[in-house]
């Protein structure tokens, strides 16, 4: 007794989804190219200014690469860690209520405005934080310096121009705050309305509602908004450059003249008069700020994907 197999029907693509197939696949491969090119680049001509001689480079200042660098690790991830501890929970607080409280005219308008920021040019951030938040900032450090200065962040002495990380780090919030925002607001609205019915049903109130249906749900969505900003602000260079008065230190003191710079500003401001050797320190610098966005972005990934069955996030 034989038996044959039936044949395979094979469903003929039509033109327009070879063409769209082959336009998604291209363009998915011109990504990692991208970045690998990229990559390519910064270690090819980041690798020198790693291993040069200290005195060889202006830059250095007879020091190795590494206590060259160390400094502006620290201020870029300590200025973009003041930003994101200042945003999120204000974009948050904007989210829910655009998507939970406001009246539908009003939260579509407010949700406008506040989209609106991501459009205003890093340039425009800096001179009004150099030159309206710097001044206004000013006499608040003083009095944070006098009555509370017993505390390492606010030991003082006070800046007397107002230019420092923590200035810099507010204009680095209201920067990422659109970003946030936006995903909060977008993640919040997939609730499912019947987790919010059900808590409302069962006597909740309407925070108590969004404490065990909406932020339980929006959790990664809130991981996946946050990890944006911060990388926003990891690599934000003019507003940064504008607004802050740096140099070359580790401290964890927000209100003093003293500050330290961050990695993109610290490129954007030597770059024009750098050459030789000066240009592939600041090529390494870059390879250093292009290694921690990765690391930022894949523990991003990973906190959302533990949820991704529960969040709008994906």
């Amino acid at each position: 007794m034989t038996s044959t197999a039936a044949p395979r029907i094979r469903a003929k693509q039509r033109p327009g989804d070879r063409l769209f197939s082959g336009t998604a696949l291209t363009a998915g491969a011109l990504i990692l190219a991208i970045l690998a090119a990229v990559a390519a680049f910064l270690v090819l001509q980041g690798v020198p200014g790693i291993t040069a001689d200290p005195e060889k480079t202006t830059l250095l200042e007879g020091t190795n690469f590494w206590a060259y660098v160390g400094p502006l690790v620290f201020g870029t991830l300590w200025s973009a860690g003041l930003a994101l501890l200042m945003a999120v929970p204000i974009a948050i607080g904007i989210a829910l209520f655009i998507s939970h409280y406001a009246p539908r005219p009003l939260a579509a308008t407010l949700g406008y405005i506040i989209d609106l920021l991501a459009a205003v040019p890093s340039v425009v951030f800096g001179l009004w934080g150099g030159n309206v938040l710097a001044v206004g900032v000013q006499p608040f450090y003083t009095w944070l310096v006098d009555n509370f200065g017993w505390i390492p962040l606010f030991a003082g002495p006070a800046s007397g121009t107002g230019r420092t990380i923590l200035t810099a780090s507010i204009v680095l919030a209201v920067m990422i705050l659109p970003i946030i925002t936006a995903i909060c607001r977008e993640v919040f609205l997939q609730t499912p309305v019947l987790h919010e019915e059900a808590a409302l049903a069962l006597g909740a109130t309407r925070w108590e509602m969004i404490k065990t249906a909406v932020l339980p749900f929006g959790r990664a969505g809130i991981v996946s908004g946050a990890m944006l900003g911060l990388g926003r602000a990891l690599g934000e260079t003019m507003a940064v450059a504008m607004v802050l008065s740096a140099s070359n230190v580790i401290t964890f003191n927000v209100v003093s003249s003293t500050n330290p710079s961050t990695i993109a500003a610290n490129i954007a401001l030597s770059f024009p008069e750098a050459y030789g050797l000066n240009v592939n320190v600041l090529i390494a610098t870059g390879l250093i700020l292009f290694a921690i966005t990765l690391v930022v972005n894949t523990i991003a990934r990973y906190i959302v994907n533990r949820r991704k069955e529960f969040s709008g996030a994906n």
